[in-house]
């Protein structure tokens, strides 16, 4: 029998597999849009898991490609809820890669995403708070909230006369 796993357990998802060569671009090193795709995957797991809901990308932003992956590199995506709104969730996405021989991942990536939670007709709907406890946790909180509020400005910048 199954028992319910706590809600600290459940503010973080971790993917694990071996980059592969379908995944390359022309350079020889995994596609950006590959690794996008495995960002918005993992985080949406992290999302659906915490909020036990159907969820949706409002956003993605701040993301850094440090270094490339490889092909046959073993890569680890770290997805963890940093901070919570009434419908929302921030999650901070981190990557890390490397050859699976060395024992050792660098990393490459990381980013923060936010989610809604939806009901069956898309309408957004309420999720379980997210309080940070250790430093690290409220460490990443404050930075999700001053991304945020940097993005809001940004948006307040765009000229009215660009497409929408």
């Amino acid at each position: 029998m199954n028992t319910p796993q706590n809600p600290i357990e459940r503010s973080e998802v971790t993917f694990r597999f071996l980059a592969e060569p379908a995944a390359v671009n022309f350079g020889g090193k995994v596609h950006g849009g590959s690794l996008m795709k495995w960002i918005d995957e993992v985080a949406y797991a992290c999302a659906a898991t915490w909020s036990g809901r159907y969820c949706v990308t409002v956003s993605v932003g701040n993301i850094r490609f440090r270094r490339p992956i490889l092909v046959g590199n073993l890569v680890e995506l770290r997805a963890r809820i940093v901070a919570t709104g009434r419908t929302s969730m921030h999650i901070h996405v981190s990557v890390h890669a490397g050859d699976p021989k060395w024992g050792e991942l660098r990393q490459t990536t990381d980013c923060l995403m936010v989610f809604v939670a939806v009901d069956e007709s898309n309408h957004p709907v309420g999720v379980p708070s997210f309080e940070p406890k250790t430093d690290e946790q409220k460490a990443l909180a404050k930075y999700a909230m001053d991304v945020k509020a940097a993005l809001d400005a940004i948006v307040e910048l765009k000229p009215e006369n660009v497409a929408s």
